[in-house]
């Protein structure tokens, strides 16, 4: 399959398996992508990436236009860790991510899906902060993502120090042993991985990705920290988050609200494909006007979520200026509503800093004017959501 010996190495691996015993195989070690230099591009290709371009400056502008678009952040990310968790074989109703607990039981889907909410929050804040993207910021985030799952172990929170597969291939034998029946091999775990993963980090905060149009650059990142799948569990979640980071990092949003996984996730045979296809021909082209594509469309579909939500936004505030209500906190709540798509009175009492008993009054009254509804008690907590906000994220084509 490997017939392009240009994109990285095959070298040799060995291990026992329990039931079968010992084994040999080989495992993949890309090339540095500064040994690359730029794809090689047709000019369709160029055309998805202007395309993808033009997708996130429009997304951008709208953003910058909002009086506060962070407020579009948290339910934006909710409905990314739902579609790019489901990617990795963790599902969970949107509704049910949009109106989970803030801390759902561990060893669940939800706990999943919101940790990726919560990982996602820490290294936007870090990034907006200008804090550097490291090995230590990732490996946070990676120990963030697992913490109270099945997944969490003793590799959590750092790279990955035994050898990992990824997938099966579809001509498997059933009882192929699972490293021989794996779709793909990254690399082995030791020195070498932790020097890629610097070579990586470097290469996308240096002037060398940009001299590279943003999104070839964004889908170059990606295939490689793929291809090198540092840790051993939430690569796939963590790759493609780190396509917004890169994108926020470098200017090219100043909102990080870009949902992708979606986009990826139906059309995810294809996405393993051409990410495979890279690392066995050097197929850049195919890739990235593959990658332009989804970016473009999911600039599209966040750029229509994002004017949805600022008009359902509009429209709760109106209800509360025709109705008798004339405090601004009021309005304050229906902002809170907006950001926060399940609550409790204590989130409210926090955010608006009022006293309990006001922050209950004014979820009441915004009850009573069907803005808000409730949800249901959990362990005697109960939770507020205003439903319009939940179909604009769930029904949003």
């Amino acid at each position: 399959m490997f017939v392009n010996e240009g994109m990285g190495s095959l070298v040799p691996i060995s291990g026992t398996d329990l039931a079968a015993g010992p084994w040999e195989h080989q495992a993949f070690v890309p090339v540095p992508l500064a040994s690359i230099g730029a794809p090689d591009l047709e000019p369709a290709t160029y055309l998805a990436i202007a395309n993808a371009r033009a997708a996130l400056a429009a997304l951008d502008a709208t953003a910058r236009q909002l009086p506060n678009p962070q407020l579009l952040r948290r339910p934006t990310l909710q409905r990314e860790a739902q579609s790019t968790s489901a990617l990795e074989g963790t599902y969970a109703p949107l509704t049910d991510v949009l109106t989970a607990d803030d801390d759902p039981p561990p060893q669940t889907n939800l706990r999943e899906i919101v940790n990726y909410v919560v990982m996602a929050t820490q290294a936007f804040r870090r990034i907006g902060e200008g804090r550097p993207l490291t090995t230590g910021l990732l490996c946070d985030m990676q120990r963030t993502l697992v913490e109270g799952t099945k997944d969490e172990g003793p590799e959590t929170g750092r790279v990955r120090r035994t050898q990992v597969a990824v997938g099966r291939r579809r001509d498997a034998a059933v009882n192929e042993i699972p490293v021989k029946a794996a779709r793909f091999i990254p690399s082995p775990p030791g020195q070498e991985l932790d020097a890629a993963i610097g070579d990586l980090i470097t290469w996308v905060k240096t002037n060398h990705s940009q001299t590279l149009d943003p999104v070839v650059a964004a889908a170059m990142a990606h295939y490689q920290f793929e291809a090198l799948h540092p840790f051993h569990d939430g690569n796939g979640r963590i790759g493609r988050l780190l396509i917004v980071l890169q994108l926020y990092m470098h200017g090219v949003l100043s909102e990080p609200t870009l949902t992708v996984s979606p986009w990826f996730e139906g059309r995810r045979t294809e996405y393993y494909d051409r990410l495979l296809d890279v690392s066995c021909t050097a197929n850049w082209n195919d890739y990235v006007g593959f990658f332009a594509t989804g970016i473009q469309e999911s600039a599209d579909l966040t750029h229509r979520q994002m004017l949805a939500l600022v008009k359902v936004q509009e429209s709760m505030k109106d209800r509360v200026r025709a109705s008798s209500l004339r405090a601004e906190n009021a309005h304050l709540l229906v902002d809170f509503a907006v950001a926060n798509t399940s609550f409790t009175v204590r989130g409210v009492q926090s955010a608006l800093q009022v006293s309990y008993g006001r922050a209950n009054t004014l979820v009441q009254q915004l009850v009573e004017l069907a803005i808000l509804q409730e949800l249901r008690v959990v362990g005697g907590t109960r939770r507020f959501s205003a439903p319009d906000v939940v179909d604009v994220i769930v029904n949003t084509q």
